[in-house]
């Protein structure tokens, strides 16, 4: 796959009016909002070298899985500089869900109808007995403790596989919460049972009056869970066929709201703040890892259901060739989300094709770095 999203003859003119215009780069001073479509350009248009990049997706289609790099999508400066042939292609994105629940959360904290120190017994009583500190902060930091009736392993699935979250296991995982860090699926669809709850509505309906429609997304879903006293009940963590449905095209519409602080045509959908808060590293190197066994480790580089280019426990950074201040969503098959503030930028690939190591996409976004012409290296730590 070839970077060049544009037909020949208006690649070549764009090209030759940014060569025209010489530097500083012409998208470098603001960032352009998609309307129903994407604006596109060339990659040299926006300060990035198209041969360098396209060596960097070159590298990634060879090693990233069986549906290489055909929903991928790069964005800068809010045009769309490459994108593969099947980008509106949608399925569901698994963990990815789960970045989509936490900002349901930031919601409901900036509407002034829940903390993140809200305890979740004082919304669903029947954690009151064996998990009465639990709060939404323990939840969306995967800090909880919390385990379901259930949720022994079965097979490779090693983190939370009930099928019945909102039983409450009178043994947990770990006390007290806070305490431990274990991802966990379990407690991410009882987080958004608790969610809706406070909302009073399915949290796919509230983040589609909310961001989704304002934004423009529109080739997407939200998987329902269960229905609970006549409300819908919508997967909170991406398990059981029960996630967020949405294609690349789409997700990046996602990916630039956060990289705008929440704010779209200088619109505030979500607030700063907590962009701010929610992509940032809650999960100390040095807290104890609970549950080893599912392989999942967000320590250090954990924030409120995002993933953060932070300091592992061994001290190195999680994505090396990455800024620090990289982060993104994540999810099984190959789907990210990736927001990259020092480079302005947001990468989305997503597939259906088995689970890449850190090392596939820390070699990508080198090759990505390489070919940004206009913006000082990533460095150390």
């Amino acid at each position: 796959m070839k970077c060049s999203p544009l037909p020949k003859r208006r690649l070549l003119l764009l090209t030759l009016i940014a060569l025209l215009a010489g530097p500083p780069y012409p998208a470098a001073e603001g960032t352009v909002f998609p309307d129903a479509q994407w604006a596109e350009a060339t990659p040299e248009s926006q300060g990035v070298d198209g041969a360098k990049l396209n060596e960097a997706v070159e590298l990634l289609a060879g090693t990233v899985g069986s549906d290489a790099t055909r929903e991928l999508v790069i964005i800068r400066h809010g045009r769309m500089i490459c994108k593969g042939q099947d980008i509106d292609r949608r399925h569901g994105v698994w963990s990815m869900t789960k970045s989509f629940t936490s900002t349901v959360l930031g919601l409901l904290v900036a509407d002034g109808r829940s903390s993140l120190d809200t305890r979740v017994a004082d919304v669903l009583p029947e954690l009151k007995t064996h998990y009465p500190e639990v709060t939404l902060r323990h939840f969306t930091t995967m800090t909880s403790g919390y385990r379901a009736v259930g949720d022994e392993t079965t097979g490779g699935y090693k983190h939370g596989p009930s099928r019945t979250p909102f039983v409450p296991n009178p043994e947990p995982l770990f006390t007290p919460p806070g305490s431990q860090y274990a991802y966990w699926d379990s407690a991410m669809n009882t987080f958004s049972l608790a969610l809706t709850k406070i909302a009073g509505e399915s949290i796919e309906q509230l983040f589609k009056r909310r961001v989704a429609d304002p934004i423009g997304m529109t080739n997407w879903e939200w998987g329902d869970y269960a229905t609970v006293d006549g409300v819908t009940v919508n997967g909170g963590s991406g398990n059981g066929n029960k996630h967020v449905f949405i294609s690349a095209r789409e997700m990046a519409r996602f990916g630039l709201l956060f990289l705008k602080q929440g704010r779209w045509k200088g619109e505030p959908l979500i607030d700063e703040s907590w962009v701010a808060a929610a992509t940032r590293v809650h999960v100390p190197a040095t807290m104890p890892w609970a549950h080893p066994e599912s392989r999942i480790d967000g320590r250090g580089v954990y924030g409120f259901n995002w993933w953060r280019n932070g300091l592992k426990p061994d001290g190195t950074r999680k994505l090396p060739a990455a800024p620090p201040g990289t982060y993104w969503a994540s999810g099984h098959n190959n789907n990210k989300c990736f927001v990259i503030p020092e480079w302005n930028m947001v990468i989305v690939r997503v597939g259906l094709d088995g689970s890449a190591r850190d090392e596939v996409w820390n070699a990508f976004l080198a090759k990505v770095a390489e070919a940004i012409m206009d913006q000082d290296r990533p460095t150390e730590p």
